[in-house]
């Protein structure tokens, strides 16, 4: 598109890569065009609610670590394929901007990615079309559309892999998902019976929790607020943090990070992957809210 209002500016971010700086009433955000990667969001008189390790990688062959990466057509390792990179290749793809426009107090931007010669070579070789819609305001709302664009089903898996900001992972606690069987990743991939209690986290933790559609409430005792992470269109919910030894092992992410993010990911995975029909569409979205104290 070749006009933008004035709460939408194209720039150069980090390494050089186009970044968009929009402003609402209600908050700022950051849109990276390569994998449509939302890395800021600050509603006004808070704290970043977004995480982005200031190890991270800006670079095109990369994905940005934190943020609100996009995981598709795969989550994880693609199987059968061990050349295929980890999460899909959305979030390594440069998106185009379609759109971009004031709605009363908020600020919507629309990306999109199609099927290339690069993604039908992949291990997903599909004709389709991915339509990223981002709305700035008092709440973040982010989602993802997905249509058929082939003469054939297809199926895939989708994941808005949000990384949160907290004072302490180790204080705090997310509510929601109370009773939910989830499969716990490093010990296998049978189902666990849900806890009757929050999530706390005292160590390593990579959780898929199972048909739930439910809200999640992560409760930052240290930061002194809650941030909410309601959704549509979505069947599964994982809850991620490397803890020590994981992030160390990860180049792109700082030592000592660990304690001050968790994820919480809105997704369609394992058994609960999307199939669409021919000219059929699926519709996914996360919606962000925040309350607690303002930033002194």
């Amino acid at each position: 598109m070749s006009t933008l209002p004035p709460t939408v500016r194209l720039e150069t971010g980090q390494g050089g890569l186009p970044v968009l700086r929009v402003t609402s009433p209600g908050s700022t955000a950051e849109i990276y065009l390569h994998g449509a990667h939302v890395t800021s969001w600050v509603p006004t008189g808070q704290k970043p609610v977004v995480w982005l390790s200031t190890e991270s990688r800006f670079d095109a062959g990369s994905a940005i670590r934190g943020g609100v990466p996009i995981c598709f057509p795969w989550f994880g390792a693609r199987a059968g394929h061990p050349e295929a990179p980890q999460h899909g290749f959305a979030r390594l793809a440069d998106w185009e901007l379609v759109d971009a426009r004031d709605e009363g107090d908020d600020v919507i931007v629309q990306l999109r990615l199609t099927d290339s010669e690069a993604t039908r070579t992949s291990a997903w070789p599909y004709l389709f079309e991915a339509t990223f819609t981002v709305v700035v305001g008092a709440q973040l709302t982010m989602t993802l559309e997905v249509a058929n664009r082939d003469t054939t089903e297809f199926t895939f898996e989708e994941a808005l892999h949000t990384y949160l900001a907290v004072g302490d992972v180790r204080s705090t606690a997310i509510t929601g998902l109370e009773g939910t069987d989830y499969v716990d990743r490093p010990t296998g991939p049978d189902p666990l019976p849900g806890e009757a209690g929050p999530v706390r986290f005292t160590g390593p933790t990579d959780r898929i929790y199972l048909a739930t559609t439910a809200q999640t409430t992560v409760h930052d005792e240290v930061g002194g607020r809650s941030v909410t992470v309601a959704k549509d269109g979505s069947a599964t919910t994982v809850v991620w943090n490397p803890w020590i030894d994981n992030a160390l092992a990860m180049a792109d992410f700082g030592d000592d990070e660990w304690t001050g993010m968790v994820c919480v990911e809105t997704c369609n995975v394992r058994g609960d992957s999307v199939l669409l029909e021919p000219d059929q569409s699926h519709t996914m979205t996360a919606r962000l809210g925040v309350s607690g104290p303002p930033n002194p």
